[in-house]
């Protein structure tokens, strides 16, 4: 077999791997299949993605990292080689629970960058201890916009209480993109680039969670 043939064939496996874990990483099928809080404000989506971890702890001592996500706040505990590489405009994620970024409410924005790149998230509902509802009609380039293009898209962080002091977090994605060259982009690169992503972001959530990461701010022993 040529060289090259060789190339393109490890490259096809790749990229079918990078799409698999990009929507599925750490679910397993029935919670694919599970319906979540949110998902009918996207009918018909081209794309869903599914990601979830098993956290050492209760549901009471994940919620306040989840509740203080967001640009600004607690950004959303990637590694600073994931910020530097994909979301160069992230800050480092906060290291502790934040009392100023507890009080969240429906209604309420969610940055996801600085003002000026009109991506945020608005609140569409919440269950303290329970479920977080996200959702955007942004994200997209100026650009693309003028051009007709739009996405309308949901995250949803879910907590399952598994009756022995552990929590499942759930995080699902569900997306609808036009027009069809959207689609093709989104499916390309951003599924790849979810799987990083969010992989980061649950564990992140389970390093503070787990490693007791929760000491006074500044502000509280100033």
């Amino acid at each position: 077999m040529r060289p090259r043939v060789v190339t393109a064939l490890v490259a096809s496996v790749a990229g079918v791997a990078l799409q698999w874990l990009g929507r599925t990483y750490g679910s397993t099928g029935e919670e694919r299949r599970r319906p979540l809080p949110g998902d009918e404000l996207v009918e018909a989506p081209q794309v869903i993605t599914n990601h979830a971890t098993t956290i050492n702890a209760p549901a009471a001592s994940v919620w306040p990292w989840l509740v203080q996500m967001g640009w600004g706040r607690g950004q959303w505990y990637t590694a600073r080689w994931v910020d530097k590489l994909l979301f160069p405009h992230n800050g480092p994620s906060a290291d502790t629970i934040v009392p100023e970024f507890q009080n969240l409410n429906v209604g309420d924005k969610v940055l996801d960058g600085p003002p000026e790149t009109n991506c945020s998230f608005t609140v569409e509902g919440l269950e303290e201890n329970r479920y977080l509802l996200l959702h955007s009609r942004e994200h997209l380039p100026p650009g693309w916009r003028r051009r007709g293009a739009g996405i309308d898209f949901t995250w949803v962080f879910v907590l399952e209480d598994l009756g022995d002091g552990r929590t499942r977090l759930l995080f699902r994605c569900r997306s609808r993109l036009w027009p069809w060259w959207v689609e093709v982009v989104y499916i390309a690169a951003m599924i790849p680039a979810d799987f990083v992503m969010s992989r980061q972001m649950l564990r992140g959530v389970s390093r503070r969670v787990e490693g007791g990461r929760v000491r006074p701010t500044q502000r509280e022993t100033a």
